[in-house]
């Protein structure tokens, strides 16, 4: 599954929020996400733009991937889908 390149941040902080994270807090053009996974809170940071830049859609996506321990492929199924 390729990367949505059109995909703006209020349609990943809602998708976001439907695997358990919430808006922790925003400052200017950056809000930040806030989730308990395996006991420990994980933060990302999602830029209030539209659409989000593929580079910074592909990095925060990795790092989904890797703190959930999902594939990256279901997570974009996940989220986008």
């Amino acid at each position: 599954m390729k990367i949505p390149r059109d995909a703006g941040y209020e349609d990943l902080i809602n998708s976001l929020k439907r695997i358990g994270y919430k808006i922790s807090r925003q400052s200017g053009s950056h809000i930040r996400l806030s989730a308990e996974i395996k006991g420990k809170t994980h933060n990302i940071t999602i830029p209030a733009h539209n659409p989000i830049k593929i580079g910074t859609l592909n990095a925060i996506l990795n790092e989904l991937s890797n703190v959930l321990e999902i594939p990256k492929n279901e997570l974009i199924e996940k989220l986008f889908h």
